[in-house]
């Protein structure tokens, strides 16, 4: 897997369109079944979905993930 290194971009914008939308439910605080069920996927996907969300942005934990999303009004 390639890692994009555009650093002019907010790394939220590196996100695919899916990419954000599960980045935005775990900031929501959605369990991964919950996350699986409101998506229509398994919970392997989206884990592997948040594991390319961590990659990406160069985060650690679900916790980096909801600090981000909240200080760049990516949740409601």
């Amino acid at each position: 897997m390639e890692i994009e290194t555009d650093y002019s971009r907010n790394p939220h914008e590196r996100l695919s369109d899916r990419e954000l939308q599960v980045l935005r439910l775990i900031a929501q605080g959605r369990t991964n079944g919950q996350m699986s069920d409101a998506l229509a996927l398994s919970t392997k996907t989206i884990s592997t979905y948040r594991r390319r969300i961590l990659n990406k942005m160069r985060l650690k934990t679900n916790s980096e993930l909801t600090l981000y999303a909240v200080k760049n009004n990516l949740v409601d």
